[in-house]
């Protein structure tokens, strides 16, 4: 059920390993290689100690733009994941003709829900992940305003949780 100790979603059918999959394993960045999207864009898996790294290195082969981060709940029970889709928005690219890609980040609801920011690296993340923490609860370590943005800051739970359970109207009124 594991490969390289990442884990493995019961929804994720596990291919050969892409162009890029490959080259993060040629710089040593372990990753698990995901069937590719429904456009043919390469799909690939890391552990949350590995994002950075394997952020870092994408970067470096020419994936300069982080065009969405986001969130997902596979359902009550199962993962929770932060996505990332990063694009090429010049011609300084290393690896010849790939000019899309997206990681993802399975986190177990159960165990800790802490990955690394990438605001250091793409300072746009900087909405994107206090959004996924807002709705889903995922922590985004050395953020630099880890606040909600879209609830109250005493809100509590994660709404767009699959097994979230929304309080009663009346506590609601109690802030008036």
């Amino acid at each position: 059920m594991e490969k390289d100790g990442l884990a493995k979603s019961s929804d994720i059918s596990i291919e050969k390993e892409g162009i890029i999959s490959q080259s993060l394993l040629k710089d040593g960045i372990p990753n698990q290689s995901l069937s590719d999207d429904h456009i043919g864009i390469e799909n690939i898996a890391v552990e949350p100690n590995k994002l950075y790294e394997a952020v870092s290195a994408l970067r470096n082969y020419g994936f300069n733009y982080l065009q969405c981060q986001g969130g997902y709940d596979e359902g009550p029970g199962k993962n929770l994941v932060s996505f990332y889709h990063f694009i090429t928005v010049d011609d300084l690219q290393k690896i010849e003709k790939i000019k899309e890609v997206r990681l993802k980040v399975f986190l177990k609801r159960d165990s800790d829900l802490s990955i690394p920011s990438l605001y250091k690296i793409f300072k746009g993340s900087d909405w994107q992940e206090r959004e996924t923490f807002d709705m889903y609860g995922i922590n985004f370590i050395d953020h630099p305003n880890p606040k909600r943005l879209l609830m109250p800051e005493d809100w509590r739970g994660w709404p767009l949780r699959k097994d979230y359970i929304q309080p009663d109207f009346y506590e609601l009124q109690d802030a008036y």
